[in-house]
């Protein structure tokens, strides 16, 4: 399959990505510190961010859910052209009449 125009733009999209971070941030209440939580190995994993570091975690998470909602994108886009591509060679194997 030849990539498309927007499959070309998606994929220069993601690979602008050059920070990211999966998981949540959570501000503990009462506390000084956010809890950055991650799921890993099949566990949850959670650290203790300091508010001088939160910022930039905020930027890395965000970037990871560009990617991700980029790469889905993608993944349509290429389910879409291989369906469209199947109809099309099945419309050819039918005998004529």
């Amino acid at each position: 399959m030849k990539p498309t125009k927007k499959m070309k733009r998606m994929l220069e999209r993601m690979a602008a990505v050059d920070r990211m971070e999966r998981g949540a941030l959570c501000q503990m209440t009462g506390r000084t510190h956010y809890n950055h939580q991650t799921w890993r190995h099949g566990r949850n994993e959670v650290r203790y961010v300091p508010k001088d570091e939160v910022e930039d975690l905020k930027k890395d998470l965000a970037g990871y859910r560009l990617f991700s909602e980029l790469a889905e994108r993608y993944a349509d886009e290429v389910i879409r052209i291989t369906r469209r591509q199947r109809e099309t060679e099945k419309r050819r194997r039918r005998p004529k009449s």
